[in-house]
């Protein structure tokens, strides 16, 4: 067991902790009892208690499990930040069912995937995505798609600024295939027993893939339930606690620490369906926000908003995130606004969100953190999987309850991404690290070939494969191009094909993209060649256009 760290260990908390043997709904009804009148979401200035929420997912579990949803069968979740959103999740537990939790920038060679590869025939949707998930009725096992409107939970009146697809009139529409959320809950289903336990399986993530499709992480209800749990207690929260939730449930990250946290601890969500910094500071001000949870994009969009310092956020006691380390100077900008440290962790869709966090006391910047409860993390050699020691860089293997269970569908994946060190099970991570001598991990590379565009991982296998369906693309390589904004962006290297040279524009081959796959993969950079680098033995050579394209430019 790696214990180094347990010098700067927080005094306040235990080093290992046991965990509930119930499922993660279980959370909600426990919640649910225990304060059924507290707030559990504010959504635009509109309340939903506990009491209703849990109402709420019953009713909505009953729907699906009168369409025939069974234990163990995979449904779609493909919809933004909502109560909706809430109640879809905790009513497919509920269910007994898996939820496969979408991004709502995925597009229809996406969405196709997901439904061949799980095999779901419900899907539960923002309207504003129904258009996207709706033709996938005709041509896949998809059978029934339930509509949300977020208009029809937010309260009428508010001066808040309301995004487009929160202001939408909600939609009323007879095509089948399709139910509104509104006749879904009417419908006055009440479900079956609940007989799922921590060895079931609750939600499937997808990871995007380094050679090809995504792949779909398996969860058990006892590794949601222990990342939900770890950060709960490492942050101190209470019933009483107030999370901003402006990172995307569809992430294991606001999946973690803004949804199923606060649930667990009883506690209130402030849900952005997006984000927007000036609406973020009137929420932090107006319902007294204690944690925000984000990303390094947003913390430097907040805090280069003129009018910050108009606004009181004197009733934050914790802001932190990850997906990048956060640059020093934005840090202690934030530190000198906020009085806070900036606490970053580190974790993988593999690990549902956290393994290490730097500890609230004693943070270092730039920092993975530290191995959160009964973890054990190693470095190793890549090659000789030698265990390192401190300030030797290696990959980062992990064991924890938190750790995948494999990838589903994928028996060699998944022995291919573990190894026995002393008898355990260890996740390989992929990313290259060293520990220093306290234990604190530090990120110094990727093992992976991933290109990591403001926090969004990019896998460019991915896109070449999602590209190489366009008619006009003879062959691709996708690079990491440098970015003042984003850190570093999609660049993609085309040799187009014969027919197509001299008739295909730029726009032509983004504006498929756009059509076809997540906005923040779509190439914003393209350049046509003659030729791509290879091998002699026909290989293609990407790291030669990656460094050339980085050439004189830092990468860090």
């Amino acid at each position: 067991m790696f214990t180094r760290h347990y010098a700067v260990w927080p005094k306040e908390l235990p080093k290992t902790m046991t965990l509930p043997k119930t499922s993660v709904f279980t959370n909600l009804e426990i919640s649910a009892l225990r304060y059924p009148e507290h707030t559990a979401i504010i959504f635009y200035d509109a309340f939903i208690t506990y009491r209703r929420l849990l109402a709420e997912v019953e009713a909505m579990a009953g729907y699906l499990q009168a369409q025939g949803v069974k234990k163990g069968d995979r449904v779609l979740l493909y919809m933004q930040n909502s109560p909706q959103y809430v109640i879809s999740y905790y009513a497919i537990l509920r269910a007994d069912a898996v939820v496969i939790p979408v991004n709502p920038m995925n597009r229809a060679a996406e969405l196709e995937h997901f439904i061949a590869d799980t095999r779901s025939a419900v899907c539960l949707a923002g309207q504003e995505l129904a258009e996207y998930i709706a033709p996938m009725l005709e041509n896949t096992d998809l059978e029934q798609v339930v509509v949300a409107s977020y208009n029809t939970y937010i309260k009428p009146g508010t001066d808040l600024d309301l995004p487009a697809e929160v202001a939408s009139p909600a939609w009323s529409g007879d095509v089948p295939g399709l139910a509104s959320w509104e006749s879904a809950l009417a419908a006055g289903h009440s479900p079956r027993k609940h007989t799922a336990g921590p060895e079931d399986l609750a939600v499937i993530p997808y990871s995007s893939g380094t050679t090809g499709a995504p792949k779909g992480c398996m969860h058990t209800h006892r590794s949601v339930m222990a990342t939900a749990v770890h950060r709960v207690f490492w942050n101190l929260s209470t019933s009483d606690s107030v999370q901003l939730a402006t990172l995307p449930f569809f992430h294991v990250t606001g999946m973690t620490g803004s949804m199923n946290g606060p649930i667990f601890a009883g506690s209130t969500s402030v849900i952005m369906t997006r984000w927007d910094r000036t609406t973020a500071s009137r929420l932090i001000e107006r319902y007294k926000v204690t944690g925000w949870t984000n990303i390094v994009t947003m913390a430097v969009d907040f805090l280069s908003n003129p009018d910050i310092g108009k606004y009181d956020l004197s009733s934050l006691n914790m802001i932190g995130g990850g997906g990048a380390a956060m640059p020093v100077a934005v840090a202690e900008k934030l530190k000198k606004l906020t009085g806070l440290n900036y606490i970053e962790g580190y974790g993988l869709s593999e690990t549902m969100a956290a393994t290490h966090i730097n500890p609230n006391a004693k943070p270092k910047a730039q920092c993975l953190g530290i191995p959160v409860f009964d973890v054990d993390s190693r470095i190793i050699d890549v090659d000789t999987l030698e265990e390192k020691g401190p300030g030797e860089t290696g990959e980062i293997v992990s064991c924890g309850p938190q750790v995948t269970i494999g990838y589903w569908n994928r028996p060699a994946e998944t022995d291919a991404a573990f190894i026995e060190i002393e008898g355990k099970r260890f996740f390989r991570t992929g990313d290259l690290a060293y520990y220093d001598e306290e234990g604190y991990f530090f990120m110094v590379d990727r093992l992976k070939r991933m290109i990591n565009a403001s926090g969004f991982k990019v896998w460019p296998s991915e896109v070449e494969g999602l590209m190489y369906r366009h008619s006009a693309v003879h062959e691709v390589c996708i690079i990491s191009s440098p970015d003042p904004k984003r850190g570093e962006t999609v660049k993609a290297c085309i040799v187009l094909t014969p027919e197509a040279e001299g008739s295909t524009s730029v726009e032509d081959i983004t504006g498929w993209c756009k059509e076809h796959m997540a906005v923040y993969k779509v190439p914003t950079i393209v350049e046509f060649v003659s030729a791509l680098p290879k091998s002699p033995t026909g290989k293609l050579m990407w790291r030669a256009l990656q460094d050339e394209e980085w050439k004189g430019r830092d990468k860090s």
